[in-house]
């Protein structure tokens, strides 16, 4: 095509067709529709219009057929009008670019002209000083009006965007400029920086995240070294920053008594300020806002390093004196590095005093008031120290159950739940969020329907409870009635305990099966009967308005137990990733002595989740993960042995099966960075090998932690111990036998091991994807505290982009059959989301639950629908499990 177009100073050139299809895809990338064949099509149907303009065509000329032809263009069903609306806000920002360079050019003639007729002899310093582009003067922190450095901000913009591809320093400082004025305060120059530089993020853009991040360290920098009353620029003495907040009580006193001065001075100087450019601005403000600690106005005083470092040198006191220090430097190479991260209670607790490092915790209550009411104090008492808990209430009896004889005085589950749901409201999390509870009832107990109605918009809201996440524990033999559209059968638990003498939530697989077939042929119990359809229908309705209930798949999780010698596992936790065995804790004796009442309790199995997580965006092979995973393990060990529980039950179960919950995050960045397609074969091959080395290093780590500090009290008569834990996953390769062998020998540190967590607050620092799910959208925008956070698919470029395929767009089978390849490496279970897609009809909703357990799933937690994204695109549940 030979034609000629105008530019806008007036000069022509002849038209270049590339030049259309290069911004119309730029444009397609930043709302992740990165397709170079349909921005082909597209510039073709530009240049069929342009062809049929006979006069002269000017620049905006082509930009209108543009933009017409973006909004009005349909190809198979592929329409275009976000493209066309990213267009023209490109076009609208290049345009007040060239407005403001226009300005400042006039700007600089006229302070030329006026120095010239005072003083043709001026030199160019002096006309730099009369320049009217800035504001004169500036407020400093002092409330002093004193004259701008200009110099000042344009180093600390050139610092902000050094080495960052498509970061140009003069377009943010011009934009920036655009929102000064004179008298403006310095505080406020740099939150106009950082502000604009993180609006600036996206996805033809990605790097201004980074950008924003230096800019907000540079003030917390400045910010910390003020209120230390030290004069350093990046990072200050660590010695003095400890001494300082173990005097105001914000430093756990153990970390000042078991390091020397000296060691403390040598671990400052290991600090490598530099590892803050690891951060998005996002990770840089979350680490800065939720985890460093603060001083008692709440002014900036740790800074992310030295949280890095304290979080270290706090776990490494569990180590040998003479060994400290070394652990102590690797801790912090891993965390530091992005390559790990520690669940969110030990990235805040570890190192302050009195602190919790747990994320969640299941409990069992006992089907009586005592037990009740001691199961609400357990759950207070967690959430008042920030933990979440999974409550499992199999065992209270029904509506219309017996109570000591009297026929039809049971109240049923749902007033208690409701209890929970309001202490949940009650007994917030330290002040700073409503406590979390899922609370799990099995799918044939006789209020089932009820509780599925909990958080539904219909029924009576005095039956509803909707701050608390109902959860179900569903048999093998559910599922196979749904197959043959067979009846399921309702009991109260209650009555069987009385009738027949067992709990029949105390049995798993065939000798379940085989007793609730008893049940109902037996004339003597009462039952409810409803066709199993009806009851998936109800728990289909209720996924779908309200995300939940979640799904514990028991007979699955029982038969993998690797303790099962030792216990029952009757539920999940919070976030459904946890399964370990679990017990009531039940009152023996009340007494008088010594003119106080004694109370005796025989403590049962309360679950304590110990998290942690690879980041899988950085720690990505196998030689990194024989690496890291290692460092990893005895981090999470010295996690329990270090820890300060609220509930003394909880610090027996965390000490008989020293329990750990190793995980990942940047899943679908890993993916995205080989080019690899979630919906494909290559996506599972390669997810079946890497799990698979993980779980290989952490077992072989847990056994050499057993050579040097010994097993955990309950290994004896264990999978691990007998071999049946290997066998059951048919890992049978020769070095998988040596060592089930050397297991068998030495035995194991951690009753538990694997299991895979939601990240979505850890994984905002360590710059991933979130756990195991893929994204939303290449960009997506968080409000929080009134601040607007644009975050961008991590590693996001023309490459990748093809691969961050959204959550919603993604066929589920594929995500299931994925979540079946991580699970033969996971001895517990992961917290996987299923979402909704376009044309998802019932049978396909119902068919995915069912592929689930057919594939030997464990547990399903959210179904996430379309509005609950629009709405929350962080897990919404339990930050405390945040992995």
């Amino acid at each position: 095509m030979n034609k000629i177009i105008e530019k806008r100073t007036g000069e022509t050139e002849e038209f270049q067709p590339r030049k259309i299809t290069e911004a119309i895809f730029k444009a397609m990338l930043s709302v992740g529709k990165g397709n170079l064949d349909d921005a082909e099509i597209l510039t073709n149907q530009v240049l069929n219009i342009l062809n049929k303009i006979p006069r002269k065509t000017t620049v905006e000329d082509v930009q209108d057929i543009v933009i017409n032809v973006l909004m009005n263009e349909n190809l198979q069903g592929r329409t275009f009008a976000d493209v066309a609306e990213s267009y023209i806000l490109y076009r609208d920002n290049r345009r007040r670019i060239r407005e403001e360079k226009k300005r400042i050019e006039n700007s600089l003639k006229n302070s030329v002209r006026h120095e010239a007729s005072k003083d043709s002899s001026g030199s160019m310093e002096t006309l730099q000083l009369n320049l009217k582009i800035m504001p004169t003067t500036v407020t400093n922190r002092l409330g002093q009006k004193v004259p701008i450095d200009v110099s000042k901000i344009r180093d600390v913009v050139s610092e902000a965007c050094r080495g960052l591809a498509g970061v140009d320093p003069l377009v943010l400082e011009m934009d920036s400029q655009i929102h000064f004025f004179d008298g403006i305060s310095t505080r406020k120059i740099q939150e106009t920086l950082i502000r604009v530089a993180n609006e600036k993020t996206s996805v033809n853009q990605p790097n201004w995240t980074m950008a924003a991040a230096r800019l907000l360290l540079h003030d917390l920098y400045g910010e910390a070294s003020r209120n230390r009353n030290e004069a350093f620029k990046k990072y200050g003495n660590f010695y003095n920053l400890v001494v300082k907040l173990t005097q105001i009580g914000r430093y756990d006193p153990r970390v000042m008594k078991e390091y020397s001065r000296e060691q403390l001075e040598e671990l400052g100087q290991y600090i490598k300020p530099e590892r803050d450019e690891l951060f998005t601005f996002a990770g840089a403000k979350h680490i800065s806002d939720r985890y460093c600690i603060r001083g008692l106005e709440n002014e900036v005083m740790e800074l992310p390093q030295e949280a890095f470092m304290g979080i270290a040198a706090f776990l490494a006191i569990a180590e040998k004196p003479s060994e400290r220090m070394r652990w102590a430097r690797q801790f912090y190479d891993v965390l530091s590095n992005l390559y790990i991260t520690m669940a969110t209670p030990t990235l805040a607790n570890a190192r302050r005093i009195n602190g919790q490092l747990s994320s969640c915790f299941i409990d069992t209550p006992e089907d009586s008031l005592q037990g009740i009411f001691d199961g609400l104090r357990t759950f207070s008492k967690v959430s008042q120290n920030g933990g979440g808990m999974g409550v499992y209430i199999g065992k209270l009896r029904s509506l219309g159950s017996s109570i000591r004889g009297y026929k039809g005085a049971g109240s049923g589950v749902i007033p208690w739940v409701r209890l929970y749901n309001d202490t949940a409201v009650s007994v917030n999390q330290l002040g700073q969020r409503a406590g979390a509870a899922s609370i799990w009832l099995d799918i044939w107990h006789k209020d089932i329907l009820d509780f599925l109605d909990l958080k539904t918009n219909s029924g009576d809201d005095r039956r509803k409870a909707h701050d608390i996440f109902p959860s179900i524990c569903v048999p093998d033999k559910f599922y196979k009635e749904l197959e043959v559209d067979g009846d399921w059968y309702l009991f109260d638990p209650n009555e069987i305990r009385e009738k027949k003498g067992y709990s029949l939530e105390d049995f798993y697989g065939e000798e379940w099966e085989k007793r609730y077939d008893e049940l109902s042929a037996d004339e003597d119990i009462s039952r409810k009967t409803i066709p199993a359809l009806e009851i998936m229908a109800s728990i289909l309705k209720s996924l779908y308005e309200t995300g939940g209930p979640f799904i514990f798949n028991r007979d699955t999780v029982n038969r993998m137990n690797p303790n099962k010698h030792a216990g029952m596992i009757y539920s999940s936790n919070l976030c459904t990733e946890i399964c370990q065995n679990m017990s009531s804790t039940r009152l023996m004796e009340t007494r008088i002595e010594n003119d106080k009442v004694v109370e005796i309790y025989s403590p049962g199995d309360l679950v304590v989740c110990n998290l942690s997580s690879i980041n899988m965006g950085r720690t990505n092979t196998v030689e990194k993960v024989n690496e890291i995973v290692p460092v990893q393990i005895r981090m999470l060990d010295n996690v329990i042995s270090m820890n300060n529980l609220p509930l003394d039950q909880a610090t027996r179960t965390n000490m008989r099966y020293r329990a750990i919950g190793v995980g990942i995050s940047g899943y679908h960045q890993f993916l995205a960075v080989r080019g690899i397609e979630w919906e494909s074969e290559e996506h599972l091959k390669i997810m079946d090998e890497f799990f698979e080395e993980i779980n290989y290093v952490a077992i072989k780590t847990s056994m050499e932690l057993a050579i040097e500090r010994g097993e955990y009290p309950l290994f004896k008569g264990s999978d691990w111990d007998n071999g049946d834990y290997f066998k059951l996953r048919n890992y049978n390769s020769e070095r998988w036998n040596k060592l089930a062998e050397q297991v068998h020998k030495h035995g194991l540190r951690n009753g538990y091991i694997m299991a895979i967590a939601p990240t979505g607050s850890t994984s905002v620092i360590a710059g991933s994807t979130a756990g195991i799910d893929p994204i939303f959208k290449p960009v997506f925008v968080e409000e929080k505290k009134g601040f607007i956070i644009k975050q961008v698919a991590p590693d996001l470029n023309p490459h990748t982009l093809p691969f961050y395929k959204g959550a919603h767009r993604i066929d589920q089978m594929w995500s299931i059959r994925a979540a079946a390849i991580r699970q033969r490496h996971l001895d517990q279970s992961q917290s996987m989301n299923i979402y909704a897609t376009e044309g998802m009809d019932e049978q396909a909703f119902l068919n995915l639950y069912y592929e689930a357990w057919r594939l030997g799933i464990k547990t399903v937690y959210y179904f996430r629908n379309f509005t609950m994204d629009e709405d929350e695109p962080n897990d919404p549940s339990c930050e405390a499990c945040q992995a």
